[in-house]
């Protein structure tokens, strides 16, 4: 198998250095080229044709947002974008992922050479899938807002899951959304500081309120609750109504928040009354939880190959027998919408 041929961006001396000692450890990668700008990035790609841009996102002459705007306007290939753990930081990566950008990876605290070291398998494993993943989809944009209306089902909750590709994904899916939804409760694979980003982001573009979810938070109509990086989000029946909590318990799926974990709880609080959803993702989180919803009376669905940047999470969730369908990911908020819909 011919290795996928990586170019490195960074300004960093250092930052190249590691990534290219990581990455050339698997045989099934071979870093062509470390350029330490953008303009230097451009000539490199033009002579060394790589399959995956690893691209950071602050560099001199042109910033990482900047080179990858073009990159996909021009010539669209898979990024992974290199991100400093910082709010600041997340905002921009943010950015990038909705510009088309298919993951991150974020660089050690201080340059921590062990912090680093215990990602280079996550590393490895981001950039042989951004490879794999489809770049070329295009999805209708639609102005948030221009839902009319709809009467929604008291007591039911919808619950969705989401990795590779998910911020994107879920924008798609409540730009098409009216504001007054059942709560929707979210787990992306994100680190702390970037969900509170994304639960921003996403807030300031919908008519729904979104939010990054906190301990206690009750669940109410035409609220979308974000689990909060480095924590699961599980619900719990009080005696009136239902509650957010968050969990410092071990790492499900090598994750913390879980799919898992939040598909289980969901289905133990509202077993039938519930809608669980898995999205694009790599990995298997969230397929043995939505088997437990199916199995509980909820309906559930999974987004289909053609519409995924990466088809890993829901393949899994289907091979587990927990989707009840699979749709293209602009199908998904019509199907929500209807099962959320009350009988006039």
């Amino acid at each position: 198998m011919t290795p996928i041929k990586v170019l490195i961006v960074d300004d960093s001396v250092f930052i190249r250095k590691l990534l290219t000692e990581i990455l050339q450890a698997d045989p099934a990668l071979h870093v062509v080229g470390a350029a330490n700008d953008p303009i230097e990035a451009k000539e490199m790609m033009n002579t060394l044709n790589p399959d995956v841009l690893t691209l950071d996102v602050e560099m001199p002459h042109m910033d990482g947002v900047s080179f990858l705007e073009k990159i996909m306007r021009l010539k669209p290939m898979p990024v992974v974008m290199i991100s400093s753990k910082t709010t600041e930081s997340a905002d921009v990566t943010l950015r990038s992922l909705a510009l088309g950008a298919v993951d991150f990876i974020t660089k050690p605290s201080n340059y921590a050479f062990k912090e680093i070291e215990e990602m280079a398998d996550v590393i490895r494993e981001k950039v042989k899938n951004a490879a794999r993943a489809n770049i070329q989809i295009q999805r209708t944009k639609t102005k948030a807002g221009a839902v009319a209306p709809i009467k929604i089902k008291q007591n039911v909750v919808v619950a969705i899951g989401s990795s590779t590709g998910g911020v994107e994904a879920l924008e798609t899916i409540f730009k098409n959304l009216p504001a007054m939804m059942p709560p929707i409760l979210v787990t992306q694979h994100m680190p702390p500081h970037f969900t509170e980003s994304l639960a921003k982001r996403l807030n300031a573009l919908l008519p729904l309120t979104v939010v990054e979810a906190k301990d206690g938070d009750r669940l109410q109509p035409g609220y979308v609750y974000i689990a909060p990086g480095g924590r699961h989000l599980v619900v719990k029946k009080t005696k009136y109504d239902a509650i957010v909590s968050l969990l410092d318990t071990e790492k499900v799926n090598a994750h913390r928040p879980s799919v898992d974990v939040m598909f289980q709880s969901v289905a133990d609080v509202f077993g039938s009354k519930a809608l669980g959803i898995v999205l694009t993702g790599m990995g298997t989180d969230g397929a043995m939880g939505l088997k437990v919803m199916r199995d509980k009376g909820a309906h559930t669905l999974g987004q289909n190959q053609s519409s995924c940047v990466i088809y890993g999470m829901p393949k899994a969730a289907m091979a587990a027998g927990g989707v009840c369908q699979e749709l293209a990911l602009n199908d998904m908020a019509p199907k929500i919408m209807k099962y959320c819909e009350a009988a006039s």
